[in-house]
């Protein structure tokens, strides 16, 4: 969430701002809301400084028995006055905070400015496109022939855009997991967490997924009674993960903190069907591995750039070639200040595939899910700057692999840094 000052400092900034993400936001009625609200506050608190100032001299009347009748009837009139000021103060600021939620993000200066994803910018490339002298086949094919993956029993069990994983693709999934915790907290200094794969609703809103992206999540049944039970399923580890630190006041002398975790993600990805459904590229459950970093602001764009070197390293080690794109202002996800892209070259497809994004969120979650640390003791607290990456999105690193690591007759060969984990398998078929 936007700092409701900075708003009022910078409207002219904000408002184009949300040209540049082509989002609609009220901001005309944000600006009336809160002078409003501000001019209620001040008339009602020299309200509040009279009732105080004249309920002293009530009392020095009562004191010296003089009567008071009518100023006490004045001072009750008065009471209710400034009863009725408070709701109405209170219903305005419900308001301003309903809309607060709705205002992306302010993306960092260096953010091109775009329309559509042709204006993110290329950073880099890694690894040399392979060249293969026989016919390649698409991982779907690939998968079918060695029995590794089941797209009509998924799909019979749970629907369109589930799969099941079987036999040794569901051990190379289970080998992906284990040996991307394994880098992340051996060589990268992150603390494993495993956290719920439920969340409440505001958990949800303080990464930002609700309310704008609440239309793609999948949500529990509801118990009208029990408010506890408005539950999610999450879209990524990031929304449990970040909220570990909601509404508490870090020591500045804890950070930075690092964190990685394995997650079941689910998207219904609403609007989204008949785009790129074949096969693995667009599932509504998924495995992923997550980092997320909490740091202070100042050292928080250094620690950007080692988040997506570490997400990077999943795919040098994996030996597969990618690219990394900066997101234009049209293509930055609702929360980030910036982001990066890792794309993954799928061969068969001749297509680079989204296998993480690496976010700078700055103070906006923690704003929303009140995460702050002080500096020393005794500090006025500020809020932390929280950062997350995929390290990384399993189906499409599964989609790699099995199309740049395919032999001619159909099986495919186990990269070295995974065979430990698969028995020593070298080859799979």
């Amino acid at each position: 969430m936007i700092d409701l000052k900075f708003i009022r400092e910078n409207t002219e900034d904000v408002r184009q701002m949300l040209t540049d993400r082509h989002t609609e936001t009220d901001l005309d009625r944000l600006v009336e809301l809160d002078t409003r609200w501000r001019e209620n506050l001040t008339y009602t608190q020299s309200l509040k400084a009279h009732q105080n100032q004249v309920s002293q001299q009530i009392a020095e009347r009562k004191k010296a028995k003089q009567d008071a009748t009518e100023t006490i009837t004045e001072m009750r009139e008065l009471s209710q006055k400034i009863k009725e000021l408070t709701a109405e103060a209170n219903t305005t600021k419900t308001e301003i905070d309903a809309i607060l939620l709705t205002i992306p993000n302010m993306p960092e200066a260096s953010t091109p400015v775009g329309t559509s994803e042709d204006d993110n910018i290329e950073i880099k490339t890694w690894g040399e496109l392979p060249n293969f002298d026989f016919e390649l086949k698409p991982h779907w094919e690939i998968a079918e022939q060695l029995d590794i993956v089941d797209f009509q029993r998924g799909a019979k069990v749970a629907g369109s855009n589930f799969v099941l994983f079987k036999g040794l693709g569901a051990r190379l999934e289970r080998a992906l997991i284990q040996f991307m915790l394994d880098l992340h907290t051996t060589q990268h200094g992150y603390t494993e967490i495993s956290p719920p794969f439920l969340a409440n609703r505001p958990t949800m809103t303080g990464t930002g997924q609700i309310p704008k992206l609440e239309a793609d999540m999948y949500r529990c049944d509801r118990d009208e009674e029990n408010p506890d039970s408005d539950l999610f399923l999450i879209p990524t580890a990031e929304v449990p993960v970040t909220n570990i630190f909601a509404g508490e006041i870090l020591s500045g002398d804890e950070l930075p903190i690092y964190y990685t975790a394995y997650t079941p993600c689910f998207r219904r990805e609403a609007g989204a069907y008949g785009k790129d459904t074949r096969g693995l590229q667009r599932i509504h459950q998924f495995d992923k591995v997550e980092m997320v970093k909490f740091t202070t602001p100042e050292n928080s764009y250094a620690e950007h750039e080692t988040l997506l070197a570490n997400a990077e390293s999943v795919l040098q080690a994996l030996g597969l070639p990618y690219r990394v794109v900066q997101h234009c202002t049209v293509e930055l996800s609702f929360a980030a200040a910036k982001c990066y892209d890792i794309e993954v070259w799928a061969p068969a497809r001749q297509q680079f595939l989204e296998v993480s994004s690496c976010s700078n969120f700055e103070a906006f979650q923690a704003r929303r899910a009140n995460i702050r640390f002080r500096r020393e003791a005794g500090a006025r607290p500020e809020f932390v700057h929280t950062l997350n990456a995929s390290g990384t999105a399993l189906p499409r690193v599964v989609i790699a692999l099995l199309e740049t690591y395919q032999n001619p007759d159909g099986t495919v060969r186990v990269p070295a840094v995974l065979q430990p984990y698969m028995g020593g398998l070298n080859q799979i078929g």
